[in-house]
């Protein structure tokens, strides 16, 4: 089935991306241990929301809104204005599983969302540390 129907079609559609970005940025606002990844964000996170929205539209199989505004995603490059480590990566990453967590995916959905999402979670580090994996 996978192989047939893409992430975005699976994970719900326009209303299931904007669902999953939503609350992932709810997540962001509320969890003690994303308080300085948050702090790296506009007080307004209705920008974050929709370029994340767009970006994820895309990257999960649906319409390129990211690409067709911006162009390449060029992902690091333009996030290297600021610090990104070891603990900001993990928090982001607890972001992401309470995210999932709320929605209740199928879990094999959530399985192919985490192997797609959470490699580029340690490809965003921009400082120079040891990185091991940990369960959030």
């Amino acid at each position: 089935m996978s192989d047939q129907v893409s992430l975005y079609e699976r994970i719900g559609g326009e209303q299931g991306v904007r669902t999953f970005v939503n609350l992932f940025y709810d997540f962001m606002d509320s969890l003690p241990q994303a308080k300085h990844i948050r702090s790296l964000h506009a007080a307004d996170l209705s920008d974050s929301r929709l370029k994340l929205f767009e970006y994820y539209t895309g990257w999960f199989g649906g319409p390129p809104l990211f690409v067709d505004k911006y162009g390449h995603p060029r992902l690091r490059a333009r996030h290297k204005h600021v610090s990104i480590g070891v603990d900001d990566r993990d928090a982001w990453r607890a972001c992401l599983y309470k995210t999932l967590e709320q929605m209740s995916l199928e879990p094999a959905l959530e399985v192919e969302l985490l192997e797609k999402i959470e490699p580029m979670a340690d490809h965003m580090r921009n400082v120079e540390e040891e990185a091991p994996l940990v369960d959030c």
